[in-house]
């Protein structure tokens, strides 16, 4: 039998949206307040979800305290309290919008999940604004 489990996170990171490829001016007006030169921050929520086959004899589909560490090592430890664009080399050729965020997200959890178990994560920048890859179809 199938079925889905979902865990929660939070981190907190600083970012800037900027291309260096244009004008000031045109970033200010494609980014606004997100190309502020001293960055900004957000509270960010992460929800990532498993599908898969749920094990007879354990009753689990995934160990959630095995998930929880997956996703303290590979996210929290890697983002939280952190300028994404200084700290983080992933990011020096890309802008750590929420799309690219989460997208490295997923493929930072898909390097340490076994491919039997279908991955969705969802990032939350705001209350309002998030992100969920792969794309619900």
């Amino acid at each position: 039998m199938r079925a889905t489990i979902c865990r929660w996170a939070h981190f907190n990171a600083a970012h800037r949206l900027h291309n260096d490829n244009w004008s000031d001016e045109k970033n200010k007006a494609v980014f606004g307040k997100c190309n502020n030169p001293n960055y900004h921050g957000h509270n960010y929520e992460l929800e990532v979800y498993l599908t898969g086959e749920i094990d007879p004899e354990t009753g689990y589909l995934f160990d959630l305290g095995e998930l929880k560490q997956i996703i303290v090592e590979e996210v929290e430890d890697r983002y939280d309290h952190k300028n994404l664009n200084l700290d983080c080399p992933e990011y020096k050729d890309i802008n750590p919008s929420a799309e690219n965020i989460c997208i490295k997200i997923y493929e930072l959890l898909r390097n340490r999940i076994d491919a039997r178990y279908d991955i969705k994560v969802r990032l939350w920048e705001t209350s309002r604004n998030s992100v969920i890859y792969p794309p619900e179809s």
